[in-house]
């Protein structure tokens, strides 16, 4: 349907109330002076009859007489009316215009009626004689108190009809000025009406804008005014009250991004709701593809549907571990509940998935610790107690088989005390470095390198390992040096131990990004690239049986990557079976 201003709706109505208003005015104006105009005619009539009346009295009254039918034109000549004389019985006995004995009898006329009752008779209509309109004022003549005639005067009714004209035009061009004016006034009330009325719209499409700071004015009357200071109230309780939604959004929204844990709502008809970055980036979709969809069709994970299918079903909240597969298995903890509406009624499902794969692999490897630090302390006491029940039971008693059993005593306790000193050195270098923080300074590295490979060199001179470096002198780094050249001695013991016959290279260079890099490089059997994740993790051996014949506690690397660790640098391996390896220290320069 086609809608229209309000001031083209109003307008016609007002425009015809108008015209029809000056219509009935210029009907009943007219009307009235036309009226008016008779009115006087007949009053004047009615003096001129009655002074006719009074020459006529005494005048014959017989139809016969030429003196009264001169008499009579006389006097209609004097009053400029047309004279009749109406005997009793509606016989004309003389007539100004017309010969009497060719009229009719006149007893119907309403004039004659009520001047024979002896009133005045007045009366407008075509008359039969002269073919136009006339008005007509009749008298009653009487003789001793007896109506012996009437005497009727009539003037036509076209001078009557021609008088007002220039009235007439005057009324008619009064009454389109009024027209006009009122069509005007009709105009400006309409204009003030609908005026305030569209700022008001104005301003509430403003409203539905979000604009909420803009006013609608205030008109000066009463309706309009209370109508803009309610859509003014309105619109600043709007503004507060989204503000505040907006407030409690954003504080939602940046609460939910930047948790770690995956955060999943679904309605009762499994149709997501909520996705946190973190959920996500875990279910590799976005939110605004996957609202509204169904928690089958969203996410991919049977374990994870499921679990949803469960909370909906439980009235407490329910607990489970999921994996994921997307693209390292993660396992995550879900956590499900009922989401609950203002109104206390169930609208959904939260659930919350929290990351617990490091977790699970640092209990796994605490769990690997304990094992392996009771199998290589158990390995030691176990071979001493055994050699020392053997010479309890008579070996002692053999010089030279007691002296076998007590070396390797002494070498299964040497190395328990190795194991307990890397153990003890591992857990200092943590605790300084995670409380108050290993004291650093700036120096150069050439004089590390050299002491590592000093420290070293009795072993690769058994071994027929050679050993080089390759520094500059000015390379410099903020750095523990006696820990430093811990960790670069056990990378140089471990290179020289598996390159047997072989070469180790130690090497410092500059990277970009203001880096260093120490590299210690060996010519050995090299390392399988399965066991590469796990190479710095306590106990860990590639080879179990040959990293003990060896001598190794198995803690060497792990001490390596925590005086790293502390001195905020990273490190790196490069390896290929039978071609050697490259382990790296990476630190700030500087």
């Amino acid at each position: 349907m086609r809608r229209k201003p309000l001031v083209w709706q109003l307008f016609p109505i007002y425009f015809a109330i108008t015209v029809i208003s000056v219509l009935i005015f210029a009907v009943f104006a007219s009307s009235a002076l036309k009226e008016f105009y008779y009115s006087q005619v007949e009053a004047d009539l009615e003096v001129r009859t009655r002074l006719v009346g009074k020459d006529i009295e005494g005048a014959r009254l017989n139809p016969s007489d030429k003196t009264l039918a001169a008499t009579v034109r006389s006097l209609a000549d004097m009053s400029q009316a047309r004279v009749t004389i109406i005997s009793p019985t509606g016989n004309v006995i003389a007539d100004s215009q017309t010969n009497p004995r060719k009229m009719e009898n006149h007893s119907d006329r309403p004039e004659f009626r009520r001047a024979l009752a002896g009133e005045v008779g007045r009366a407008r209509r075509v008359s039969p004689t002269l073919r136009f309109t006339m008005v007509y004022l009749a008298i009653p003549i009487k003789h001793d108190g007896r109506v012996v005639a009437v005497l009727r005067t009539a003037q036509p009714a076209t001078a009557l009809d021609s008088a007002p004209l220039a009235t007439y035009h005057h009324i008619f061009i009064g009454a389109l000025l009024i027209a006009a004016f009122a069509v005007l006034a009709s105009l400006l009330a309409v204009r003030r009406i609908s005026n305030p009325l569209q700022k008001i719209k104005e301003a509430a499409g403003r409203f539905a804008d979000g604009d909420f700071r803009t006013r609608a004015p205030l008109s000066d009357t009463d309706e309009f005014a209370s109508l803009a200071e309610t859509l003014n109230g309105m619109a600043s309780q709007l503004d507060t009250q989204l503000r505040t939604i907006t407030q409690q959004s954003g504080e939602r929204q940046a609460i939910l991004s930047s948790m770690k844990e995956a955060v999943i709502a679904i309605d009762n008809d499994d149709r997501m709701l909520i996705l946190n970055p973190t959920a996500e980036r875990l279910l590799g979709v976005k939110l605004e593809s996957v609202k509204g969809k169904t928690i089958q069709e969203a996410v991919r994970n049977p374990d994870l549907q499921r679990f949803f299918e469960k909370t909906h079903i439980s009235q407490a909240p329910t607990t489970d571990e999921i994996v994921f597969r997307t693209p390292a298995e993660t396992l995550m903890q879900a956590m499900g509940t009922a989401l609950v509406g203002l109104d206390e009624k169930k609208i959904g499902v939260l659930v919350v998935l929290n990351d617990i794969t490091q977790t699970r692999n640092l209990e796994n490897m605490r769990k690997d610790f304990v094992a392996n630090v009771s199998h290589e302390l158990k390995t030691p006491i176990t071979s001493i107690k055994g050699f020392v029940e053997t010479l309890r039971e008579g070996a002692i008693n053999d010089p030279e088989k007691a002296r076998d059993f007590l070396e390797i005593v002494a070498r299964q306790a040497e190395r328990l005390d190795a194991i307990i000193d890397d153990l003890l050195a591992l857990s200092r270098i943590e605790q300084q470095a995670g409380t108050r923080g290993i004291e650093m300074v700036s120096g150069h590295i050439r004089g590390i390198l050299n002491a590592a490979v000093a420290n070293v060199q009795p072993k690769a001179v058994e071994q027929n390992v050679s050993v080089a470096i390759e520094c500059d002198g000015d390379i410099a780094a903020v750095i523990n040096a006696p820990l430093l050249e811990q960790a670069v001695t056990n990378l140089v013991d471990n290179a020289v131990k598996y390159s047997p016959g072989g070469s180790v290279m130690v090497k410092a260079e500059r990277l970009p990004d203001r880096e260093i890099a120490i590299r210690v490089i060996d010519t050995g059997a090299g390392i399988e690239p399965e066991h590469i994740p796990r190479l710095f993790e306590r106990f860990y051996r590639v080879d179990k049986a040959r990293s003990r014949k060896m001598g190794g506690t198995g803690l060497g690397l792990a001490i390596v990557k925590h005086i790293v660790q502390a001195h905020h640098g990273r490190t790196e391996v490069e390896t290929s079976p039978g071609k050697g390896s490259t382990f790296s220290i990476i630190l700030p320069e500087g």
